[in-house]
């Protein structure tokens, strides 16, 4: 069985888009029928997510850690529990590909880390196209990228136990996962192959996570230019921030 662990926190203008896409992605011919389960970690919720969750198919488990690595970390042992072999991550603001299950699968690794897309910056206003250029210039979207996202990564089961699973942190969790992986000698594929499509929105979930580190751009983009009202103040994750320089790999097919 594969298992699809999903945190939320008062996601519901968004969770029904983004348990529609895993459900295609569950139905994936290429799986060959293997189970998939979803379950979304409703963590501190006051809205309408669990109904929408509900409604849609999904297993809810509420904590009340307020998050992220928790939320994660509570579902991988949720799904584990009930015999998951492969674990995959994404957030309640993304859309994922119809293959994303499958591509990742494909792999034959330890684990995946994927990279991320945005197909709609329009949130962010005037700074939208600045942001979206700026974005595009300085993320390697190709494999051998070193990014790394819980909104896409996959691990075996037996490959997260080793590790030692998800930190509760309230940001990074995923990179200190996969710095445990590497030093537990898992074998990671750093792939754009299984795509999915994560949110511009500027009002972040996780402090110094994606979010924030596209707000701590779009600040830096609206500093240099004065005439254009820029965001609130963010603080971008170090480790997000380093992430977005461009990667050698990228930059080696770039002089081809």
């Amino acid at each position: 069985m594969i298992g699809v662990v999903i945190p939320a926190h008062d996601e519901e203008a968004h969770i029904a888009a983004t348990l529609s896409a895993v459900k295609a992605a569950a139905a994936d011919v290429e799986l060959q029928g293997e189970a998939v389960r979803v379950v979304v970690v409703l963590d501190a919720c006051a809205d309408g997510t669990a109904r929408l969750a509900r409604e849609a198919g999904a297993w809810t488990l509420p904590i009340a850690a307020q998050n992220v690595g928790a939320a994660r970390a509570a579902g991988a042992e949720w799904l584990l529990a009930a015999g998951a072999r492969w674990l995959a991550f994404t957030d309640a603001d993304t859309r994922v590909d119809a293959h994303w299950l499958a591509a990742q699968l494909a792999l034959q690794a330890d684990a995946v880390c994927g990279s991320v897309a945005v197909d709609d910056w329009s949130a962010h206003g005037s700074l939208a196209g600045p942001l979206q250029a700026h974005f595009d210039d300085h993320y390697c979207d190709a494999d051998g990228h070193r990014h790394i996202h819980g909104a896409n990564m996959g691990v075996s089961a037996r490959a997260y136990r080793r590790a030692g699973g998800f930190a509760p942190l309230r940001c990074s969790e995923d990179v200190a996962l996969v710095n445990a992986l590497e030093r537990s000698g898992a074998r990671i594929a750093w792939s754009a192959t299984p795509r999915v499509w994560t949110s511009a929105r500027p009002q972040a979930r996780a402090r110094g996570g994606f979010g924030d580190t596209l707000l701590a751009m779009a600040r830096s983009l609206s500093d240099s230019r004065p005439d254009v009202p820029g965001p609130g103040a963010a603080a971008a994750s170090p480790s997000l921030g380093a992430l977005l320089l461009p990667s050698p790999t990228c930059a080696a097919a770039a002089a081809r």
